[in-house]
């Protein structure tokens, strides 16, 4: 597994989808904006985690897609822990336990393997074999 190229990927991953949920309460659809934040964040995850796990595997075409999605998630999860809680969260009143206990955001982070699972699984890639 290319451990940086996944990092630096996921990071870019969680940038945008951190941005695509910040800007989604500036334009109020529904009546719950955090409902549709976390709506706006489900659906735009799935095209960015495959278009990273896309990326990834130009350079690295062995590592299953349960492999990238797990780093991916978990690059997005640390980053929230030490950016999105205290920076968006808990001045709202939050704190790490409420964000990280919320089931949206295990959902997500199912979307996240899934997706790049689903990836690996079209394109083909099965991981490395190992002899017994």
């Amino acid at each position: 597994m290319k451990t940086f190229r996944a990092i630096i990927i996921g990071i870019i991953i969680w940038m945008i989808g951190v941005t695509i949920y910040t800007l989604s309460y500036y334009v109020p659809i529904l009546k719950n904006v955090e409902r549709q934040a976390n709506l706006a964040l489900f659906v735009a995850v799935i095209p960015l985690v495959w278009f990273g796990t896309k990326q990834y595997y130009k350079k690295d075409n062995t590592t299953h897609g349960m492999w990238v999605g797990i780093t991916f998630f978990g690059v997005a999860a640390i980053l929230d822990a030490l950016i999105t809680v205290p920076f968006l969260v808990v001045p709202q009143g939050g704190n790490h336990y409420v964000f990280f206990s919320d089931p949206g955001f295990w959902l997500i982070g199912g979307v996240f393997i899934t997706t790049a699972i689903l990836y690996g699984h079209f394109r083909g890639v099965q991981g490395v074999q190992r002899k017994v």
